[in-house]
């Protein structure tokens, strides 16, 4: 780990105060994308911290060392999109939602920030619209060049923004899915999607959602690539810094809970609804306002972790074998924080072929196709793509019936044996 490596933010990233606590330190990891080969194994991975500040001015919670963007996106990034089905059928929704809610016309120009292999933008661009991605990885951005999704492989900001309001107009939806929680100069972006935005566009972001990570003890959704937890309330403070407004909130599913922010230029030309005061006051009644209620989060964690403990333990005892379902990055949080590596686990299945005969970060678990859960036939899987648990054991129903069960880790570890 050198220091050149990240640093830490010591202002709020929405409304830059200073008044910051500590409300929760987790088991040091390196960056979950961060795969290695064969050859690798032997090559120490750095390790950076995963602390968890809160802002006591807007009540915003944020990742408090930042490791420098180009070391986790611009080195052979392995999430694409499209390897889930369950989320291509969200996004895929989502595109006929938006066009339909907002009365798109036909070559409406739409723009994604963080568009990756350009998933959602396909959609739009078969109902019509004219597309445009920006994503940083550009191993990545090529797959969506090659399938016809005009990408640029750079970070968004607000001279990239220039460029594309030169070169195509400005734009009548920018979207975001997962990504402005990614964002360390979130000030950039901003100000970069203000100038880009048509005056009656809107600006549509989708990020996890901290209500959900909070009350259902979704820690492992805390790693490297996200410096932001998001509640409803401080983005008020946020966009209202940059003459912006939240004109209405979503709860979304996709991602294990989500929030969909819309936002528009002050002063907005649709109206306000009450979904932005109702989730505020959701955060509020859940305490999330207050710091000494954060600060017992890290016990409910580490509950999880020794129910978690015992049960893998009780089942080593019995010479089971254990797999893992899922390589994830919020797989790495997990394991490094409950101390499960390949001692526990002999291998890990996932879907996603840029991941497939690598190991895990840190673990050095090897990863392999789901064809393995038949070759090997484990006793137990281990879903570490949690969120995805239901399509996952919808799909490997002939594993429940015929090999093994299931175990999900979160938000209370449990063993499932049957389908209902």
């Amino acid at each position: 780990m050198s220091l050149e490596d990240f640093y830490f933010r010591d202002t709020c990233r929405m409304c830059l105060s200073r008044d910051l606590e500590r409300i929760l330190e987790l088991t040091p990891t390196p960056p979950g994308n961060d795969f290695v080969t064969k050859a690798e194994l032997n090559i120490t991975q750095a390790c950076y911290p995963l602390e968890l500040y809160f802002c006591k001015n807007c009540h915003h919670v944020q990742l408090g060392h930042v490791v420098k963007p180009e070391i986790l996106y611009q080195k052979d990034y392995s999430y694409v999109s499209s390897t889930s089905s369950h989320f291509l059928s969200h996004l895929r929704d989502y595109a006929k939602y938006i066009v339909d809610r907002f009365q798109l016309n036909k070559s409406d120009l739409v723009i994604d920030i963080g568009s990756n292999d350009g998933a959602c933008l396909k959609f739009f661009k078969e109902l019509g619209m004219t597309v445009q991605g920006v994503d940083p990885a550009a191993n990545i951005a090529d797959i969506a060049i090659a399938a016809g999704i005009p990408t640029i492989a750079d970070f968004f900001s607000h001279s990239v923004a220039k460029n594309l309001l030169f070169e195509k107009g400005p734009a009548k939806i920018i979207t975001s899915h997962n990504a402005c929680a990614h964002i360390d100069n979130l000030d950039s972006v901003i100000k970069g999607v203000k100038t880009l935005l048509d005056d009656d566009g809107v600006f549509i972001l989708e990020v996890g959602y901290f209500y959900d990570v909070f009350t259902n003890i979704w820690f492992d959704t805390i790693y490297h690539e996200h410096v932001d937890f998001h509640t409803v309330e401080p983005f008020i403070a946020l966009f209202k810094r940059h003459g912006m407004e939240v004109i209405s909130v979503e709860r979304v599913s996709p991602q294990g809970g989500s929030i969909r922010v819309f936002v528009q230029k002050s002063p907005a030309t649709i109206k306000h609804d009450d979904t932005v005061n109702e989730l505020i006051k959701l955060e509020h009644d859940a305490g999330l306002n207050d710091v000494s209620q954060l600060l017992n989060y890290q016990k409910r964690i580490d509950q999880v972790r020794d129910d978690l403990r015992v049960l893998i333990d009780n089942i080593k005892q019995d010479n089971k074998l254990i797999a893992g379902f899922g390589a994830p990055t919020k797989a790495t949080t997990l394991m490094a924080h409950f101390g499960i590596d390949g001692n526990d686990i002999s291998f890990i299945v996932d879907d996603n072929p840029l991941k497939q005969n690598l190991f895990t970060p840190g673990t050095h678990i090897p990863v392999l196709s789901s064809e393995y859960i038949y070759k090997k036939k484990p006793d137990y899987l281990l879903i570490l793509a949690w969120n995805f648990a239901e399509p996952i054991m919808k799909t490997h129903k002939k594993y429940l019936e015929e090999i093994g069960q299931f175990i999900l880790p979160m938000p209370k570890p449990e063993i499932i044996n049957s389908l209902n």
